[in-house]
């Protein structure tokens, strides 16, 4: 979500995941995604690829997104990095499957499927130390139309349009040391888009000799998030991640599972 953490590991750094929401629950949410950064010019300089596919019931989105960084070293004070990224999605709606509810009456809203391609940029600006960092980022800065449609009814024909909107993502995190092995590292990450609820997300995670790390979220007016991650060798991470809702949804749904895969 951010384009300016693009080479901020220092090295070569590849990820997959891949993300099953709200099990249980036809056409749910799920997500997979590749990436890959790494630092050039004598690490003052980044450079990064994502490929990400959603799907959402009868839509599906996927997208490809560059990202460069540049980086500003500040002596003993840490690193500044400003970035910026561009790419393109897919947004496709298989709007022939719905099934409507008017006894066979035709329903022009549904009468052909969408597909079209939208190009975007985003940027972003990040902050770190050893022990700190600071991050926010407006990943998409184009609201790209997805669609309209139109109602009529007796008196008038009433034109609606389906669009993107801007996402503000900030995060912040510290890292304390609670022993010479253990590691606690708490982060806030705050998400904003205008007409809908702000979304902060309260979490911990403690790493134990840099191996093993267990953390919880808290997703407010959602729901609970346990993780756990491994270092298997000195290039490969693997993690895991159980959301259960907090909301009426668990009613319906036994939870969300995400895994992840990073080799460097």
């Amino acid at each position: 979500v951010n384009p300016a953490y693009a080479g901020s590991r220092d090295v070569l750094s590849t990820t997959a995941m891949y993300r099953r929401q709200w099990l249980n629950i036809d056409g749910a949410p799920t997500t997979a995604l590749v990436s890959a950064d790494m630092p050039i010019k004598g690490e003052k300089m980044g450079l990064g690829l994502m490929v990400v596919n959603d799907k959402i019931g009868i839509t599906n989105t996927l997208g490809v997104y560059g990202s460069y960084a540049y980086r500003i070293r500040m002596r003993e004070r840490g690193t500044l990095s400003l970035g910026l990224s561009g790419g393109a999605s897919n947004y496709s709606a298989n709007l022939s499957r719905v099934e409507t509810s008017n006894d066979g009456v035709f329903d022009p809203a549904f009468s052909q499927n969408l597909s079209k391609w939208m190009p975007n940029f985003g940027a972003g600006i990040y902050y770190s130390t050893d022990r700190f960092y600071l991050r926010a980022s407006l990943p998409h800065l184009m609201n790209n139309s997805l669609g309209s449609t139109t109602k009529i009814s007796l008196l008038k024909a009433e034109k609606t349009n389906a669009s993107q909107y801007r996402h503000l993502f900030f995060m912040a995190g510290y890292v304390f040391k609670v022993s010479p092995t253990v590691a606690c590292k708490p982060s806030i990450l705050t998400k904003y888009v205008s007409n809908a609820p702000l979304e902060i997300d309260l979490n911990a995670n403690f790493w134990f000799q840099d191996k093993i790390g267990i953390g919880a979220s808290y997703r407010s007016a959602d729901g609970m998030v346990a993780m756990v991650e491994f270092q298997l060798s000195k290039q490969l991470r693997f993690g895991y991640a159980y959301d259960f809702p907090l909301t009426r949804l668990s009613k319906y749904t036994t939870g969300s599972h995400e895994v992840l895969l990073r080799y460097e």
